[in-house]
């Protein structure tokens, strides 16, 4: 490496060294996660597991287990199981699932009280 590129090297690293260190001001500052995770369980469609089909309550398993499904283009999604098992299966077919739990919403939807 000759001595020109060393200048340029060092401000590539100082410039990612200030990307990362500044990574936490990019965050929404004040905003209340723990709030949209309590709505987005008690908006949550099923009461059973969207694979196993076992209620979702404290079991011998350990459930439930809230899991956010990331899908590139789209919002995350929560998606909640009877027990960590279960992520392995949904995780094989996804699509499946989901239109099992978007039907349940729609259901939902169409059910609740007009106001």
């Amino acid at each position: 490496m000759t001595n020109k590129k060393l200048p340029a090297l060092a401000a590539s690293f100082a410039l990612a060294a200030a990307l990362f260190a500044s990574a936490p001001a990019f965050a929404h500052e004040g905003h209340d996660h723990a709030k949209d995770a309590d709505s987005a369980k008690s908006a949550y469609p099923l009461t059973t597991c969207v694979v196993s089909g076992d209620k979702l309550e404290a079991n011998d398993m350990g459930g439930p287990v809230d899991y956010i499904y990331k899908q590139a283009g789209q919002p995350d999604r929560l998606v909640r199981f009877c027990c960590k098992d279960c992520i392995k299966d949904f995780e094989k077919e996804p699509a499946k699932f989901l239109k099992k739990l978007d039907d349940a919403a729609a259901t939902k939807a169409h059910s609740a009280p007009k106001q």
